[in-house]
Parts: structure tokens; sequence; C-alpha cells
């Protein structure tokens, strides 16, 4: 397995707590966009300092193969975080799966980067860590990751009733599965 990969357009990359301030940025200006379907953020999340943190951790955990976290770097701008996907509690043995989550910059949706960057990854999910299965949970009103989901062959499973505290409210979530 590699940290580095490229598609046509962007290059897709592992980073570590070096990339802390880059990651904050993308974070800070898509912020209301972002915060509308997760949970609420710890206090010191919109801080360079958190994401140093967190950025390493989950280096660590990528090391011990419990998660994966890519982030997607156009190659007209290199230096510009633009998305992320990760696959979280990975499983091998009976179920070889995980659960996907993605986020994209506001300046770059519609335009196909969050589909070809996460196709990519599920490749890399199926190929190379050997997954078999992939599970994305998305809220019923998010049409844009609906169908993103579709586009990528995910197929619904049904709903997840009050299945996540978004913002302080449990919220219904569509479970989507793609196999290998």
């Amino acid at each position: 397995m590699n940290f580095i990969y490229e598609t046509a357009r962007m290059q897709i990359r592992v980073l570590n707590g070096t990339y802390a301030e880059k990651s904050l940025q993308f974070y800070e200006e898509d912020r209301e966009l972002f915060e509308r379907y997760e949970p609420t953020r710890p206090q010191n999340f919109y801080t360079e300092n958190y994401h140093r943190y967190l950025m390493n951790y989950e280096y660590n955990q990528i090391l011990k193969g419990t998660m994966m976290r890519y982030w997607f770097f156009p190659k007209e701008e290199p230096g510009r975080i633009i998305g992320t996907v990760s696959l979280r509690n990975i499983t091998h043995g009976s179920y070889n799966k995980c659960e996907i989550g993605y986020k994209l910059s506001s300046a770059y949706q519609g335009m196909g980067y969050a589909k070809e960057g996460i196709a990519r990854v599920i490749q890399i999910a199926f190929t190379e860590l050997d997954l078999h299965r992939i599970e994305a949970c998305c809220m019923p009103g998010n049409e844009p990751s609906i169908n993103l989901l579709e586009s990528l062959d995910f197929r619904l499973e049904g709903k997840l009733r009050k299945y996540a505290l978004i913002q302080g409210q449990y919220e219904d979530h569509l479970l989507f599965s793609l196999l290998q």
C-alpha cells in the first residue's frame, strides 16, 4: 500500500500533523457546510494544535491498519487540500469491511472531483486492503451525497433511525453499501 496515488486531476495522499495548517484551512473554508452533516465539534477543533494532534493520531491508526484517510490535492494547485475521504473501522477476518466518509470543498463540488477521488480509494480498499464490503451513511436530505453514492454503484440497504447525534439532535441516516 502506498501513501500517494494519482488520478487524472488529483494527487491523493496520506498526511501527518505537519499538514495541520492546511487541514485547518480546509475545514474553516467550508465550516458551515461540513457542520450541517457532522457531529458537534470539540471546542478546540478549529485550532492548528487540534488538527496536528488529530492528523498524527490518524496517521498512527493508518500504520496499525484500522483506518485510512486520504487527502485530495488538485494537480493545478498541489499545495491546496480540496477534499478528504476516510475508511474507518476497517475489519478483517469474517467481515473484511469498512465505513467510508468524505467531504469536498464547495469550490470543487459538481465537477466530478469527489467521484474521481473516492473511486480511486474504493479501488485501493478492494485490491490493496482486500476488503469485501464498504458501507456509507448519509442523512436523507443530503441529495448530493446520495447521488454521489449511487453514481459509484452503492446500493441503499435501509434507514438507520436516530443513528447519529448531529448538532445536538439524533438524526436518521440512510445506509448504503458497495460490494467487491
